[in-house]
């Protein structure tokens, strides 16, 4: 008899390690999320009600502030995250950005230090962090490497594989680079799932 009572905790133990559940951040009902990025944060291809961070917002009951800017690379998006956080306090931030150091194919170590500073920059002002991978461009879309690096690095909550996912369908994208409002809809619904409000 305890030999099976024994034999089945082991089983329940293997399984729960083997959760196919992602990482959570907790937050509280009363947190700010900033969701920090360039044109996929803001929201290009869809209205600004359509953009992640507003059905985020929707989806948790929680103030996802936007601060997405079109056309901005990683180093200018590390000064603009630098004022930003010296004078606002936020208890997580959502950083999904260097997609247009890829596009104009600067330097990929140029890319991760300036990715890292910022991840730097958010943990010593006392907020969470929850990566979003990037893709390269190509014909076969796969993130970029540095993402799964920091991921690591840092020990952050990360999602590596939606927006890579969402952007290589067609139905879910506006044009080449961005995402429609329906694509806006299922990343937002990929980000909740590894928040967790208490």
């Amino acid at each position: 008899m305890f030999k099976v009572f024994f034999q089945s905790i082991v089983l329940l133990l293997i399984l729960s390690g083997c959760s196919s559940e992602p990482e959570r951040i907790i937050v509280a009902k009363n947190s700010k999320i900033l969701a920090f990025g360039d044109s996929l944060t803001q929201g290009v291809g869809a209205n600004k009600a359509q953009s992640y961070p507003s059905q985020l917002s929707n989806i948790l009951g929680i103030n996802v502030i936007n601060e997405g800017v079109s056309g901005e690379v990683s180093e200018k998006g590390l000064q603009r995250l630098e004022r930003y956080l010296a004078t606002n306090t936020v208890d997580l931030v959502i950083l999904c950005h260097g997609g247009n150091d890829l596009l104009r194919k600067l330097p990929k170590a140029k890319l991760k230090a300036n990715l890292a500073k910022m991840i730097n920059l958010i943990q010593s002002s006392g907020a969470q962090v929850l990566l979003v991978g990037v893709p390269k461009p190509a014909i076969l879309l796969s993130t970029f490497p540095v993402y799964e690096e920091l991921a690591e690095e840092y020990n952050l909550v990360s999602d590596l594989e939606s927006l890579t996912d969402l952007l290589g369908s067609p139905a879910m994208k506006s044009d080449g680079v961005h995402l429609n409002a329906q694509g806006y809809r299922a990343f937002a619904e990929a980000l909740a799932k590894r928040i967790n409000v208490i």
